[in-house]
């Protein structure tokens, strides 16, 4: 894919533009290889590999990505995501944890933690009771504010746990029953189908929960910090799920989506996604390769499956199988 940025080229002496591509690569950590999927650059004029600052760190994420994973190491979005879950400074929660004061800096920086610290950062982020009982036990080494803040998001995060669960929790369970062999990324488009269309049909969004336009297409981020670990393996299958905890059109909606869009694979899916305006607009001309953890704001969801609706004169939910078949053909 070519870019607008140029860059100095040794073999042109002079700047150019530059294509990258995706491309398997190897690396080593601690004496041990990792194959992992990287992205090479080079000279849009004469071919020769360049070298592009941004692209080398992406790179190197995608490697340490693999190692933590292979090692179980907690993933670096996981530890990012706990100072804002807990509403906790990253010293704040060192000094809590009895670590060093930049500690869980450096970790947030990139350095790798020991087995025995991710183990820890992988149950607190998973498990608010468990940060509550840390957040007390180091209460003596927070100020005031510090602590409090931090309470009063767990005690939320808690209260929020004890009624019945959120909409896109029952809704996964519910794909997860229907479905014999979802993938974490055929799961995240099924569920932002289930949004889109819901509101076409019935003018209200299902979820509360934001999307974002990642590189394989709209995601809801802690899903996928739940199943990251599975890859493109399928997601164990959910049981005895009882359906009325749906409405009729709420269940409606799920089902069609799980019959004319799950019948797809999730690359299938993730290439359906690539052509749609609301993920297309989010990134504002990003490159596909280009991370992005942009919003897309429901507002484009709504216009556009309002379109969709219209355009394929969508009576009811199992109209969907036309849109799908016809964004197949379309491939």
């Amino acid at each position: 894919m070519s870019h607008k940025n140029k860059v100095f080229c040794e073999e042109c002496r002079k700047d150019v533009d530059y294509v990258v591509n995706q491309v398997s690569m190897i690396g080593k950590i601690k004496e041990k290889e990792y194959a992992y999927m990287g992205m090479e650059v080079k000279c849009a004029d004469c071919g020769s590999f360049i070298f592009v600052p941004e692209v080398n760190d992406m790179n190197l994420k995608a490697l340490y990505d693999v190692y933590r994973e292979k090692n179980g190491i907690v993933p670096l979005e996981t530890i990012l995501a706990i100072p804002e879950k807990y509403d906790i400074g990253k010293r704040p929660l060192s000094l809590m944890l009895g670590w060093g004061e930049q500690t869980f800096t450096r970790y947030c920086d990139g350095d790798m933690p020991t087995k025995q610290y991710s183990d820890i950062l992988i149950r607190i982020y998973s498990d608010p009771a468990y940060f509550l009982e840390l957040l007390n036990a180091g209460r003596e080494k927070l100020t005031s504010r510090s602590y409090e803040k931090s309470k009063k998001a767990v005690d939320a995060l808690l209260k929020s746990r004890m009624p019945a669960k959120s909409k896109i929790e029952i809704v996964i369970k519910y794909v997860l029953n229907q479905c014999e062999d979802i993938t974490p990324l055929a799961l995240q488009k099924a569920l932002y189908y289930i949004q889109g269309f819901y509101c076409a049909f019935y003018g209200t969004f299902l979820f509360q929960d934001d999307c974002q336009a990642w590189v394989h297409g709209p995601v809801y981020k802690d899903i996928y910090l739940r199943y990251k670990n599975y890859r493109f393996d399928p997601i164990g299958k959910s049981e005895n799920f009882d359906v009325s905890v749906f409405s009729s059109g709420e269940k409606a909606i799920c089902d069609s989506v799980i019959q004319n869009i799950c019948c797809y694979s999730g690359k299938v899916l993730e290439r359906f996604t690539h052509n749609e305006t609301p993920w297309l607009a989010a990134r504002c001309n990003l490159p596909v390769v280009i991370p992005s953890d942009r919003i897309i704001e429901k507002s484009l969801i709504k216009e556009y499956f309002d379109a969709v609706k219209h355009k394929y004169n969508m009576v009811n939910p199992s109209d969907i199988k036309s849109y799908a078949e016809d964004m197949f053909n379309a491939l």
